[in-house]
């Protein structure tokens, strides 16, 4: 019976679908047989009802343990038809289904680099029919949720004076009244500007994105077909200058056959081009959005308001290549003597290109004819990816004006020049990336049955892969360097009537990373299953199916060996100065940075796992669920706390990495389906999370104040001060513990003394939370009327917090002002500020990580809604048509949180969006 359900296919419940096969490492299995951590998706059928690009977008909502593109909170390897890819690689119209591997058990045979995790993609292929055609275009548009407020200039400039005195400059005001009033009632922008930067004069309300695919597949006995092209389009928000024409234009090709050789060999070739292009104007403009003050220079100079009798000045005008409109020259002053008004406007482009190609043959011979069940396959895989720049760039003049007034008239009587205006009508190559991966397999699978209930296969494979990247940095200096994985595994699988199962899995995995003697580990696994409701004394009738596993595994990996040699001491030639005897000179000479350790080894990942899955009242409900508890062992440290004596880090250091750190996840991850017709109503709830605790379970490090140790903490643990509000006055500063940040006034954070040394310094931080969060859940709704079908995802999580940490609330010296320092402190809002007092100093006490500054991060998103309307069938008998779907949908849509208006709001970037789409969908 059913142990998951798939979330795709969550309508129909059926016979064929209780015999589907799940793509898993290096084969398939059939879903009954599962033993725990597998989770699959159709997306063939999800796009039925849920229009989607990217290959992992909606994962969260769909299957258990995943959040973020992590697994059980690390990151894992992503697999695109046997070979290691990124999941950019491959759009979610190619895809036939995704497969999540979890379970330590479920990667043990993708060796080292699987070991925290896999996510398997498996594309489209042709099945025995005659030829179809599927046609689908969409276009939509981004609506942004929210922009960030900033204050105007007038405000800017009064708040910065009260900053100034706050400073003691209590002589004179850092601006003058006549300029703030002149700039508040906009007599003249010119001279008394106000930038803003998220006004209509910059962004668009709307932007579009469009985009087509048309596939095409059949085939015969011989041979099966299929291919798909794709085009996706899309323009950018801001609308000024060359940032007009930003867009992003993307092309993709992709043809996978599968041919029938002979009746005992197969053959499968794929191969995809995928072709991105992209124009961005110059002006790092969402930086500028976020930093530039608003009266901070006049961004463009009328040549209208200039004294047309200073000759200079005028033979200025006559000699610039860059009038723009007829009526500016381009602003700018000594501090910004280029302005992201002069990029966008003048200074050019930058083309992006990127490139990939992907292929793959796959052999596969049946030898029943040596051994009945006994099959070979081997595979190989090459890809080829290259990012690079084509780029135009122009220098230009800025000017700075000098102000007059001239009977009553505003006129500019001296121009400061910045630069010069340059001509060049040459591209250049900037940096540029390239990657190829090399991709080989063998292996050997053996499946059989015996008396109908001894059900055996194993398996017994090499693979390997290798990835060559090299980087040219705008032809300054270039990089490179390989990743490598090479492995072989066997596993062998046997059941009894499915009712009991053993699968015995083993890896051989070998890493150039260690010194030899220990570049080979053996990580083996073993998994148990029991199948409760196919024994006889379960006879409730209710139960679908019930069965329970049990999984302990011992993986090796190298992922965490960031570097290469690092079994390996190493000498600095002029690493330490020496002081001569005399003490009158010294040199430098060379000093130890490293010692050596050829002992090193492996990280270690030991995982327990129990799981157990079920289908009640004819599959009515489905659930599963999983306990795992991981140990990931010997995670490396120099051991300068408590493994080395003091002396290995005297004169220079000869303290050697070693496997000693420990890390300890565990947690439950669970999903849950509803399953039902009410009268022509058919309905899916799906319900998926995960419940996860982190510990650093062991670290070395020494504190005096064992509230300080990171060790029994979460592994995302936030450090920082906590925050007793606001000193009120200088009484109280000089009766509280010194504060070691830098100046401190009334107005300014008060911290707590944590070990009571009458000193707020690095000692007196303490755990403030976790940032990443103890629980999250995604959530899927299908509804099906007749011929329409409403679907919606949603996700959210819990037990997590962060800080108000960006430009937007830390804001000191000249930074710019954000509404929130309208509940700054002084002396008449003391009892009601929200916000420290202001100054033009470096703000250090202020600005560093506490209680006041923390916010928590429980959210839950609204991530999409897609109304489908399927044409019925009978309308296009006997035409060229044969079917047609039409759809709306929403994507990113709504987030319900107390932060909500924090966590929606992009600072330095371009802002978060709400996308809206209409799309058809035609079968030929």
């Amino acid at each position: 019976m059913v142990a998951m359900l798939l979330a795709s296919q969550a309508l129909d419940v059926s016979a064929q679908e209780c015999d589907s096969l799940v793509q898993t490492a290096f084969g398939t299995t059939a879903r009954e047989d599962l033993l725990g951590g597998v989770s699959s998706v159709n997306v063939s059928e999800l796009l039925k009802k849920d229009y989607y690009v990217n290959s992992l977008d909606d994962l969260s909502s769909l299957v258990s343990g995943y959040s973020g593109n992590n697994i059980w909170g690390q990151s894992p390897l992503i697999i695109v038809d046997g070979s290691p890819r990124e999941s950019a690689y491959v759009r979610a119209s190619e895809i036939e289904s995704i497969t999540v591997l979890k379970a330590a058990n479920a990667v043990a045979l993708y060796g080292s680099k699987g070991a925290k995790g896999v996510i398997l993609i498996t594309t489209k292929h042709g099945k025995e029919a005659d030829l179809s055609v599927d046609v689908r275009a969409n276009t939509g548009v981004f609506v942004a949720k929210s922009f960030p407020e900033y204050l105007g200039a007038a405000e800017y400039m009064t708040l910065y004076n009260e900053a100034y005195r706050n400073d003691g400059h209590t002589e004179k005001d850092y601006y003058d009244a006549a300029t703030i009033y002149n700039t508040a009632t906009g007599t003249n922008p010119y001279r008394y500007p106000d930038m803003n930067f998220y006004s209509s004069d910059f962004l668009k309300k709307a932007y579009n994105q469009t985009d087509g695919t048309v596939e095409i597949h059949g085939g015969t006995d011989k041979a099966r077909y299929y291919a798909n092209f794709g085009v996706e389009y899309a323009d950018n928000m801001v609308k000024y200058g060359d940032k007009d024409n930003d867009k992003d234009l993307n092309f993709h090709v992709r043809g996978n056959v599968d041919m029938s050789i002979t009746k005992w060999l197969k053959a499968t070739t794929n191969a995809a081009i995928n072709i991105h292009n992209d124009y961005r104007g110059r002006g790092d403009y969402w930086n500028a959005a976020a930093n530039m003050r608003p009266n901070w220079y006049t961004p463009l100079v009328p040549i209208d308001m200039l004294d047309e009798e200073n000759k200079a000045m005028m033979d200025m005008i006559n000699e610039s290549n860059n009038i723009i409109d007829d009526k500016y020259i381009l602003g700018g002053n000594n501090a910004n003597q280029t302005t992201v008004y002069g990029d966008m406007l003048k200074a050019g482009y930058i083309k992006g290109r990127t490139r990939s190609f992907l292929f793959d043959e796959l052999l596969t011979a049946d030898l029943s004819g040596l051994a009945y069940g006994l099959s070979f396959s081997a595979g190989f895989s090459i890809d080829y990816w290259n990012d690079y720049n084509e780029a135009f760039k122009v220098d230009y003049a800025t000017y700075e004006p000098k102000w007059s007034n001239m009977n009553g008239k505003d006129v500019i009587v001296g121009l400061q020049k910045y630069g010069e205006d340059k001509n060049s009508t040459n591209e250049y190559v900037g940096q540029s990336y390239d990657t190829q991966t090399i991709m080989a397999r063998f292996q050997f699978d053996y499946k059989r049955s015996f008396a109908d209930v001894n059900n055996l296969s194993a398996t017994l494979l090499g693979w390997g892969y290798q990835q060559a990247a090299s980087r040219d940095n705008g032809h300054n200096n270039s990089d490179s360097h390989k990743i490598s994985n090479l492995n072989a595994g066997l596993q062998v699988n046997y059941n009894y009537d499915r009712k009991y199962y053993v699968e015995l899995t083993s890896a051989l995995v070998h890493s150039a990373k260690l010194a030899e003697g220990h570049r080979n580990a053996l990580s083996p696994s073993v998994a148990l299953g029991w199948r409760l409701s196919n024994e006889d004394f379960m006879s409730a009738d209710f139960i679908s199916n019930l069965k329970l596993n049990v999984a302990y595994s011992i993986l090796n990996q190298d992922i965490d060996l960031n570097e290469w040699y690092m079994y390996q001491g190493s000498y600095n030639a002029s690493g330490k100065w020496y002081q001569w005897q005399d003490a009158t000179q010294g040199g430098w000479a060379a000093a130890s940075q490293r010692g050596d350790n050829k002992d090193l080894d492996f990280i270690k990942r030991k995982e327990f796992r129990i799981g157990m899955e079920g289908g009640l009242f004819d599959n009515m409900f489905t659930f599963e669920v999983n306990y795992f508890n991981q140990l990931t062992d010997g995670l490396v440290t120099n051991g300068g706390s408590t493994i080395y004596p003091s002396y290995f880090n005297n004169i220079g250091s000869f303290l050697p990495y070693a496997n000693f750190n420990q890390d300890l996840r565990k947690g439950v991850d669970f999903s849950v389906y509803f399953n039902k017709q009410f009268g022509e109503v058919k309905s899916s709830l799906g319900f998926v999370g995960m419940a996860q605790n982190t510990e650093a379970k062991k670290r070395d490090e020494y504190y005096a104040d064992a509230y300080r140790n990171r060790q029994g903490k979460d592994l995302s643990t936030a450090w920082g001060y906590e925050c007793e509000g606001f000193f009120q006055n200088q009484a109280e500063i000089d009766a509280h513990a010194k504060q070691t940040f830098g100046e401190v006034k009334p107005g300014d954070l008060k911290y707590k003394d944590q070990n009571g040394d009458d000193i707020i310094d690095g000692k007196d931080e303490v755990e403030l939370g976790a940032t990443s969060p103890k629980f999250f859940y995604g959530i899927n709704l299908t509804l099906s009327w007749k011929n329409f079908t409403l679907f919606m995802l949603g996700t959210g999580q819990a037990g997590a917090v962060d800080f108000k940490n960006n430009g937007y609330y830390w804001i000191n010296g000249n930074s710019k002002y954000s509404e929130v320092v309208r509940g700054r402190w002084t002396e008449e809002t003391a009892n009601s500020a929200t916000y420290p007092r202001l100054t033009t100093g470096n703000n250090a006490n202020n600005l560093r990580n506490s209680t006041f500054w923390k916010y928590s991060k429980n959210q839950f998103n609204l991530s999409t809604i897609q109304l489908t309307y399927d044409m019925p069938s009978e309308w296009f008998e006997g035409k060229v048509v044969k079917g047609l779907s039409v759809y709306f949908n929403g994507r990113n849509l709504l987030m319900f949180s107390k932060e909500r208006e924090y966590m929606e709001m992009a600072i330095g970037a371009m802002p978060q969006c709400r996308f809206f789409n209409f799309g058809v969908k035609v079968n030929l």
